[in-house]
Formats: structure tokens, sequence, C-alpha cells
């Protein structure tokens, strides 16, 4: 089976579930996973949480149009984007990319490039929620 170029986006409340890999096509040799974590400091600031605010559905299409930009000028075979909006504790995923791709390098350019791009241009902001204590 060869996988034919794919792009699937979510914007989800909250953290983001736990990953499942998906099933890979012929000609995939590479997949890069990258997930964003929260941390529990922002700058020198303790904090309990990232709330993050996404413009919809103007995000969503926005990740989708960068995704299948990406899949031609990088020649990867898929990118699969998950996002948070609202609350997401810390040590919880809040950005989740994977990248299918017939080998390595053009897979980690294409999340490079992605993960830059989007946090350039996509209607999504942050705000971080400190510590009580």
């Amino acid at each position: 089976m060869s996988v034919a170029a794919v792009v699937t986006v979510s914007v989800l409340d909250g953290p983001l579930p736990a990953h499942v890999p998906s099933a890979l096509g012929e000609g995939v040799g590479a997949v890069v996973l990258f997930e964003g974590v929260v941390r529990g400091s922002e700058g020198d600031r303790t904090i309990d949480a990232l709330e993050y605010e996404v413009y919809e559905p103007m995000a969503s299409r926005e990740l989708g149009l960068l995704a299948s930009e990406l899949l031609a000028t990088h020649g990867v075979l898929a990118m699969h984007v998950w996002h948070s909006c609202g609350r997401v504790p810390v040590g919880q995923c809040s950005f989740r990319l994977e990248v299918w791709s017939a080998h390595r390098v053009e897979g980690l350019r294409a999340t490079d490039e992605f993960i830059h791009r989007m946090k350039r241009d996509v209607p999504i902001w942050k705000r971080a929620v400190e510590s009580a204590g």
C-alpha cells in the first residue's frame, strides 16, 4: 500500500491524549514525532499551566495550508498536526507533529520549518498560569 500525500489537523480542548502510532504505508522510511510539553517555568517564574487561545477556524486552516505547502516543498509523505486549546497543566502535551517521509533528512527539515512558521504565523497564543505559592 503506498501513501498518498496526507494532511490532518486537530485542535483539541485541554492536554492532548497519548499518541497512538498510525499505520504506515509503503514508502515510509522515517517517522519524525515531535511533542511539545508544558514546562514548569516560564522565564524565571514557576507556573502551573499554559492557557492556549486558538482563533478558529483560521488556525486549523493555516495549520493545514502550512502542512500542505511543506509536503510539496520538502517531499514528505504525510503530516499530522494536533494542538491544544484551553488549559494544559505542566508535564502535559500541548502540541504534536508527526511527519512521514521516505528518509530522515526531509522529515527533520519539514518538522523544523513547520514549528518555526507555526509559532510565527498561526493565530495561537499562550498565557502562563502562575503558581499560587
